[in-house]
């Protein structure tokens, strides 16, 4: 494990050091001039200074050696497998061994050989620690200053002086800070404006996906009616046309057309088009995308998605608008109702005036159920599913009911498989649509003179589908003419129903993401089925997301 994670550590180091390798590039490139320029001063004849030296073959096998060595060290500096600040310090070691070297070797030349490690001692700087650059300079102070010495000591003649060799020492010194910084600082800008880079490159490739996968149509198009770029969605509603396809007006004439009339003539409202003939119908919108005139978006909304959601905002004021109201009609409604029942208690009351109060304190119960419906449409709460076993839920619902409700002859029964048979359901809402579907039917699924006789059945149909609950009557069924409206709202055939019951059962259920729908029972009667989502496991889930 720490082999690992030290080899983890190295591979790091080398990625976060690869931008220097340009930096090393360019270092070894210096050496390889440096190299050349002292082979030819030790293997030239031409009198570079008014003092006379004749190199000697120290000299030209330590410039053929410094040759050789900046080849390799130019060829290594290209392997990225090596160690980028180790390949810098042994160049800069050789460097200062040659430089020092031909210093006391070439009289006359030693300002312009100390003039150049300045230049090696800053880059090596650059390429490695503040520690190792500082000791890289002292180092080469000292061997400049011992050079002097050792001249000095040999030659007391000499010209040079003490002073100049220290100055030297100071400025590699100098120079390491600086480039240590001035490459630190580099460093920090490069990895910014990389990580800046990286950012732009994900926000693009976000935005990009984003107006890719978006339902509503989107183009680029530029003055010259061609199209640069262009969605799934508008792609889809062009009639799909060729990939090489890029002229407007070839594809779609009449958006082309209104495009024209938008660019030249102010205040121009666009009209529905219809752009293939399998296509619905959209309505563009337009709007520039640079100042210079040259590019436009064209959003391309289907324009029966508009009216629908236009129609639920419409629905939803009308929504609220009517909880308002049968909020406000509920307090009078409870007026009349306590008045016609203090009227109904008056021993004086005619038998026809007693008769005008039943009909008055019936149409205000009526009223008030549908007070109560609409108010529980209204103010409906989030449905809150969990893991519910339907099979024992069935038998304690007929239970529950039977204690609540006065039956006499009518019959309510719970048929359930005897495994357990599980559903994500809000167990309070789904009691409320079986409450609805089976008063319903003690009130309607039944032949006239019999009691009725309804069953409650859990089941399913094979292994791996919907779970289903059934309510089932042996009453006279639903005319086919009628089943397609019953779940409409204030849709009744009862002059005592509301119309509201089977279309608040059916929201609930939908809110629950499960499905109420009305069955013909062979024989007479009626079935009304809830099919319900079944709990998934995680390899399901993860399954179906993968297909």
């Amino acid at each position: 494990m720490t082999a690992d994670r030290k080899t983890a550590k190295g591979k790091d180091t080398e990625r976060a050091d690869s931008p220097l390798r340009r930096e090393l590039y360019f270092f070894c490139l210096f050496r390889l001039f440096e190299s050349a320029l002292l082979l030819f001063v030790a293997y030239s004849q031409f009198e570079f200074t008014t003092t006379r030296f004749e190199p000697n073959l120290t000299l030209r096998l330590g410039a053929l050696v410094y040759v050789g060595l900046a080849v390799l060290l130019f060829m290594a500096g290209r392997d990225t497998r090596l160690g980028l600040r180790r390949q810098a310090a042994v160049g800069l070691g050789i460097d200062l061994i040659v430089g020092i070297g031909a210093i006391h070797l070439l009289p006359g030349f030693e300002s312009g050989i100390a003039l150049l490690l300045v230049v090696n001692i800053g880059a090596g700087a650059l390429l490695m620690p503040l520690r190792i650059g500082l000791v890289f300079a002292a180092v080469a102070g000292f061997g400049i200053i011992g050079e002097y010495v050792l001249t000095r000591y040999y030659d007391p003649a000499t010209t040079r002086s003490l002073p100049e060799s220290v100055m030297f020492a100071v400025t590699y010194l100098a120079i390491a800070v600086f480039c240590q910084l001035l490459g630190r600082q580099m460093r920090q800008t490069q990895a910014l404006a990389e990580q800046r880079g990286a950012e732009v490159a994900n926000l693009s490739l976000l935005n990009e996906t984003i107006i890719r996968r978006m339902r509503t149509g989107v183009m680029v198009v530029d003055s010259g009616k061609r199209i640069h770029l262009i969605n799934e969605a508008a792609w889809a509603l062009l009639g799909n046309p060729s990939p090489d396809q890029r002229d407007l007006e070839a594809i779609a004439p009449e958006l082309c057309r209104q495009l024209y009339h938008w660019r030249n003539e102010e205040g121009f409202e666009s009209t529905p088009v219809q752009l293939h003939e399998e296509s619905p119908e959209v309505l563009p919108r337009f709007a520039r995308l640079t100042l210079s005139d040259d590019l436009f978006l064209v959003f391309l909304d289907d324009s029966s998605m508009v009216s629908r959601r236009a129609e639920q905002l419409t629905l939803a004021t009308l929504g609220r608008l009517s909880a308002s109201i049968a909020h406000e009609i509920r307090n009078p409604l409870a007026a009349i109702s306590y008045s016609s029942q203090l009227l109904e208690e008056s021993p004086d009351l005619a038998d026809t005036d007693q008769r005008l109060v039943e009909i008055i304190r019936n149409h205000c119960d009526r009223m008030n159920s549908i007070i109560e419906n609409i108010l529980n449409l209204a103010h409906r709460e989030r449905s809150r599913p969990e893991a519910l076993d339907l099979s024992r839920w069935v038998h304690d619902f007929v239970d529950e009911f039977k204690e609540s409700h006065f039956l006499e002859n009518n019959e309510v029964r719970a048929l359930a498989q005897s495994r357990q048979l599980v559903a994500m359901v809000d167990a309070q809402q789904l009691h409320q649509v079986v409450s609805n579907l089976v008063t319903n039917a003690l009130n309607y699924g039944k032949l006239p003179g019999e009691p009725a006789r309804i069953t409650l059945v859990a089941r399913q149909a094979t292994a791996g589908s919907a779970p289903l609950i059934e309510v089932i009557d042996r009453g006279p069924g639903i005319p086919a003419r009628v089943v397609d409206h019953i779940f409409d709202p204030f849709y009744t055939t009862s002059e005592h129903g509301t119309g509201l019951g089977l279309y608040l059962a059916r929201q609930l259920c939908e809110t629950n993401q499960a499905t109420l729908e009305y069955v013909s029972v062979a024989g007479g009667g009626s079935c009304f089925r809830i099919a319900m989502m079944r709990p998934r496991s995680v390899g399901e889930s993860t399954a179906e997301a993968t297909a």
